[in-house]
């Protein structure tokens, strides 16, 4: 068997392990959420887990389309139209994020070296509008 008929596709070898165990990790926490956990609704921390796995998945797209583009033309715009998808998708979980109540009591932002959790998912938003700007029309990401 061949590593392209294997289930799920063609392996991606040794050339991206990061994305491969973060793939697996996503497999693992959507199989094995138990039932009650699955009716819970949405936190504030996994809402900024998601979103900083969308903005990593928006980097990667965008680097696949810029070197698929000049040899692999239709694949390159296919590339980009899901780059704009993962950004409306981090959008709408940011917005999603700021939506839920803050739980201000378990927040101590002295033992986090990067600052509160409303901070870094809204730093790591930000730096990702900047990238979308460069690249994205306001009419292509309306659409």
């Amino acid at each position: 068997m061949s590593p392209d008929d294997r289930p799920g596709g063609p392996t991606t070898g040794d050339a991206h392990p990061f994305l491969r165990a973060a793939t697996a990790g996503l497999r693992h926490h959507t199989r094995t959420q138990a039932p009650d956990e699955a009716a819970r609704p949405a936190d504030r921390p996994h809402l900024d887990t998601l979103h900083a796995h969308l903005t990593a998945l928006h980097r990667l797209v965008d680097q696949l389309a810029e070197h698929t583009r000049p040899e692999r033309p239709a694949a390159g715009r296919q590339l980009a139209t899901a780059h704009t998808r993962l950004w409306q998708a981090a959008d709408s979980v940011h917005a999603a994020f700021h939506l839920l109540p803050a739980d201000d009591g378990e927040c101590r932002p002295e033992r986090l070296p990067a600052g509160p959790p409303v901070l870094t998912i809204c730093q790591r938003h930000l730096a990702a509008v900047h990238a979308v700007r460069r690249k994205t029309t306001a009419a292509d990401l309306a659409s």
